[in-house]
């Protein structure tokens, strides 16, 4: 029903910018990552197999994972692990990345819908770059990227979605969020924005106020057409 739809997708609101997060959404990464975020933890006698590593690693960033495994086992990584970490993603990108079913059509399609979009992730802004390079998917987000490891201030953390609405000159409740992990959720909810949560329908999500969920890539462009219809556009 209408009146139980969040502002920004009611005729009230006003949908102003699409910010989508990366893994899990654009592209398919995070299990790659995860798995070698649990070949450190293993190296330090953190016991976490690869079949676990997404549930236990899932939308944390690098400094996050750190503190988990340095608490969990004593070991002390050092101040350049995290980067070390990222020079593996990175490298890692190159035979660990596919584009999320669908991706292509729904970028496609909300572009001629005419909504301006942004990414906002706590991958660093070279993992981006080579995802995005390695997926063909760099043309719908040129100088639109922000990195909230970048900034130094990851996800459940808002600044990065703060960031790309003030990048943009719009207000956090005329923006939609399209995330997967609980920790992205967050970080949109705070920010004062709508989140859509890409996740299958057997997958509770959380229970907060302005929280959508679709289950496929390919029901996301027609939930913005019908809100920008409602509002007149």
């Amino acid at each position: 029903m209408i009146v139980e739809q969040p502002l920004v997708l009611s005729p009230k609101g006003h949908l102003k910018l699409i910010i989508f997060d990366c893994d899990g959404v654009l592209v398919d990464s995070e299990e790659t990552c995860c798995r070698i975020s649990a070949e450190e933890a293993r190296r330090v006698g953190m016991n976490v197999p690869d079949d676990q590593a997404v549930k236990v690693f899932s939308g944390m960033a690098l400094p996050g994972i750190q503190h988990m495994i340095e608490k969990e086992t004593g070991a002390q990584l050092g101040k350049d692990w995290a980067s070390m970490m990222q020079k593996r993603f990175v490298a890692a990108m190159k035979n660990g990345v596919e584009p999320i079913e669908g991706v292509y059509d729904m970028l496609n399609n909300i572009q001629k819908l005419g909504v301006p979009v942004r990414v906002a992730s706590n991958s660093s802004q070279e993992e981006m770059d080579a995802k995005f390079s390695i997926t063909n998917l760099e043309h719908f987000f040129e100088n639109r990227i922000h990195s909230a490891r970048d900034m130094g201030i990851p996800k459940p953390k808002p600044d990065v979605y703060l960031k790309a609405a003030e990048e943009e000159g719009v207000s956090p409740s005329e923006c939609l969020v399209l995330e997967d992990s609980d920790t992205g959720a967050r970080a949109a909810v705070d920010a004062g924005m709508t989140c859509v949560m890409l996740r299958a329908d057997e997958k509770p999500i959380p229970e907060w106020e302005n929280i959508l969920r679709i289950n496929s890539l390919s029901q996301f462009a027609s939930l913005v057409q019908k809100a920008l219809q409602l509002q007149g556009h």
